[in-house]
């Protein structure tokens, strides 16, 4: 199963302010709309709430959310009781629910912070857009920490949005060891 973490985040680490995003930057949400199409997207309750309603569910995705709020729900959302729960059933080749599976897509992890804290040991790709701002807010990135390898992009230097803000893609991969055979 390949599980891929993507986010925005200002040079201070900031990922979001009072449930939203401190920033207006349609070419990263471009970006994001590209890299989830057609695959399972796994977020929080919280990150839910704070999608503008016409985007709930987001469109062309599996929707599943991580809730412990017993009996929630909402249309379009399917609901998992923990992070493994919805990695388990979000997985490539798995079977959905109405007996479809996603193709071999990567399982996307949308936010919020705790759930990519938790996340970030199952994942093997990282997909982060860098605003080159200082943002200030109350939700931070976590720390990938030291085992994860820069992918060269096309993107590489920075970017100015056409709101005037400067950003850049950045991938990153986890780096094998040597006991670690290659996935085919």
């Amino acid at each position: 199963m390949s599980v891929a973490l993507v986010w925005a985040q200002a040079r201070d680490g900031v990922i979001g302010e009072g449930g939203g995003i401190p920033w207006h930057l349609p070419e990263d949400l471009a970006h994001f709309r590209e890299l989830t199409g057609g695959s399972t997207v796994v977020m929080g309750r919280k990150t839910w709430d704070s999608l503008p309603e016409r985007f709930r569910p987001l469109p062309a995705r599996r929707n599943v959310v991580v809730t412990r709020q017993e009996g929630w729900t909402a249309e379009g959302a399917e609901t998992a009781g923990s992070l493994e729960q919805a990695l388990g059933s979000g997985a490539p080749g798995n079977t959905r629910r109405d007996g479809s599976g996603d193709g071999g897509q990567p399982v996307w992890v949308i936010g919020g912070g705790e759930i990519y804290r938790q996340a970030l040991e199952f994942a093997d790709r990282l997909e982060i857009t860098e605003v080159d701002l200082e943002a200030g807010g109350d939700t931070r990135a976590p720390d990938a920490g030291p085992g994860w390898v820069r992918e060269v992009t096309p993107a590489e230097g920075w970017l100015e949005s056409r709101t005037g803000i400067r950003y850049r893609f950045v991938s990153l991969t986890r780096a094998r060891t040597l006991r670690e055979p290659a996935q085919s």
